[in-house]
């Protein structure tokens, strides 16, 4: 899960769990399988989570991250 990543891990989306509205609104703000990240900081109570994905940072709150199948790189 995205949200058992350290900072300045990278990886790739595998998938975002789930069919409601939270969900649609991670893939429509580009979480979608494929596609490359890397955690850029985590607040010091652990939320939000600040990651860089398709040349932007998105913050995400960790309920919102425990969500998201990551595969970290080597």
């Amino acid at each position: 899960m995205l949200a058992d990543a350290k900072v300045g891990q990278t990886g790739r989306v595998l998938q975002v769990e789930g069919l409601d509205d939270v969900a649609v609104r991670l893939l429509e703000m580009g979480l979608t399988p494929g596609v490359e990240f890397k955690l850029i900081g985590i607040a010091p109570l652990g939320d939000p989570i600040e990651i860089e994905i398709r040349g932007y940072r998105l913050s995400l709150r960790k309920s919102e991250a425990t969500r998201i199948t990551i595969e970290l790189s080597a």
